[in-house]
């Protein structure tokens, strides 16, 4: 039997890492990709490696042009066929309204939107042949929640939310081709010490103590509803964002 071909970006850390964890084995290829974290992601390769899986790993900045559509070609020419794309690298934009610049929005835009966009031009064709074709793309409370006690990040919210449209956008023009698409939502989520661009402490206790369930979400918790939705489990699931995020509104 084949091995199942499954590309996650952003997989040095936090969610990524630990979806491709709970994904590894001897039935599974996996194409990780980081922005530039090398040494952490050969670390969850080899963790990878050591539950059974082949792994192909790749380096690149998902806002510059190019990266996106050179992930696709290295899963088809390391395995030769692609099953699942997991959109998963995150280019949050930890600013005001007022702080964010025309370059910080086209970060946010190039890294979260477009890069999405061309993971799926370029993995059309191939998740067509696959027999049971998933896309998952994770975006992020920033879109949803909108509350005058809780920090707003307009550039991240507009990428992120431009994302979710997307999903419902492309779930009919890839459900022809049997393939699934569909959006993960967290909310506030526990980061891995030492990770860019998370939200300060001081931020992350005034979310808490907003947050139903009374505690931060853990990236597995993630990872599982993301792992969901590429099984067979979720085959009748297309054009959805699921939200994990602890009850927050």
């Amino acid at each position: 039997m084949p091995r199942q071909v499954i590309v996650i970006t952003g997989a040095s850390s936090g969610i990524g890492s630990r979806l491709a964890a709970r994904l590894a084995g001897p039935d599974i290829s996996l194409v990780l990709h980081a922005r530039r974290s090398r040494e952490k992601l050969e670390a969850v390769a080899k963790q990878a490696h050591s539950a059974g899986s082949d792994t192909a790993l790749v380096i690149g900045d998902l806002s510059e042009a190019g990266v996106s559509e050179e992930i696709i070609a290295k899963a088809i020419h390391r395995f030769g066929s692609l099953d699942v794309v997991v959109a998963n690298a995150g280019f949050p934009i930890l600013k005001s309204f007022d702080e964010s610049t025309r370059d910080d929005i086209s970060y946010g835009l190039n890294g979260n939107l477009m890069s999405f966009f061309m993971l799926c031009k370029a993995s059309k064709t191939h998740l067509r042949a696959a027999k049971s074709g998933r896309i998952v793309a994770v975006g992020s409370y920033t879109a949803s929640v909108f509350r005058t006690d809780l920090p707003q990040f307009p550039a991240s919210a507009a990428s992120k939310g431009g994302l979710e449209i997307a999903v419902k956008s492309l779930a009919l023009d890839f459900a022809p081709l049997g393939v699934t698409v569909n959006c993960v939502v967290p909310g506030f989520i526990e980061k891995d010490h030492g990770t860019e661009d998370s939200s300060s402490s001081a931020e992350l206790s005034a979310a808490r103590v907003r947050i139903p369930l009374g505690r931060l979400g853990r990236p597995e918790e993630v990872a599982d509803v993301v792992r969901f939705l590429i099984s067979g489990e979720a085959s009748y699931i297309t054009g959805q964002s699921l939200h994990v995020n602890g009850g927050l509104i």
